[in-house]
């Protein structure tokens, strides 16, 4: 690995994000190295972008009586890699090695458990609402830096891996942006057709 890499993660903690520790998460099966980034989108209650109720949610110190929709998700355990707030903010939950629970029953490309080999990142939105171009911007980087030390072969919207379950991070969600900014090939998001 090279000094450039090695500076930027460390156990697969990145070190441009603000850590915050989540009790829920596992290993990865023997030998499975993250190959997919899922991107999700999440807000507390849903369409509030303020305060810290994401962070307590991933760290299981949520308040369930705080809100009458919190108890819709009462007793829930998740975590994601990364969560990206409106202003770019990065923080990170789950080291990269270990496995996350952000996905649930999920399958991509007919392989199952997505949650095995992929990294999860959260922006803070509403499913099929807009997002902002600060978090564009950390999620362009992070995935580029993602890249440099895991073998990512693709990216999908949690809607993509658990179609008719989920429909995040929704229609308004700019895949476009991300590819250009990336400069990966179309083969690795979302809406490519083989052989195309």
């Amino acid at each position: 690995m090279s000094k450039e890499i090695d500076a930027l993660w460390r156990d697969g903690w990145y070190q441009h994000a603000r850590v915050l520790a989540s009790p829920n998460f596992g290993p990865r099966p023997a030998g499975t190295e993250a190959s997919l980034i899922v991107i999700h989108s999440i807000s507390l209650p849903p369409g509030q972008f303020s305060g810290e109720h994401v962070q307590s949610l991933f760290t299981n110190q949520l308040d369930w009586d705080a809100h009458p929709y919190f108890q819709q998700i009462r007793g829930v355990e998740v975590s994601a890699h990364f969560y990206i707030r409106r202003d770019g903010a990065l923080w990170q939950f789950v080291s990269c090695d270990e496995r996350a629970w952000h996905a649930g029953v999920s399958s991509h490309r007919g392989r199952a458990n997505c949650n095995d080999f992929s990294i999860g990142i959260e922006l803070e939105g509403l499913e099929g609402g807009s997002f902002e171009a600060f978090q564009y911007e950390t999620l362009n980087s992070l995935c580029a830096a993602i890249a440099t030390r895991y073998p990512i072969d693709a990216v999908a919207g949690h809607e993509h891996i658990a179609p008719g379950r989920k429909q995040d991070p929704g229609a308004q969600f700019d895949w476009g942006q991300l590819q250009g900014a990336l400069g990966w090939p179309a083969d690795r998001f979302p809406g490519h057709k083989s052989g195309s």
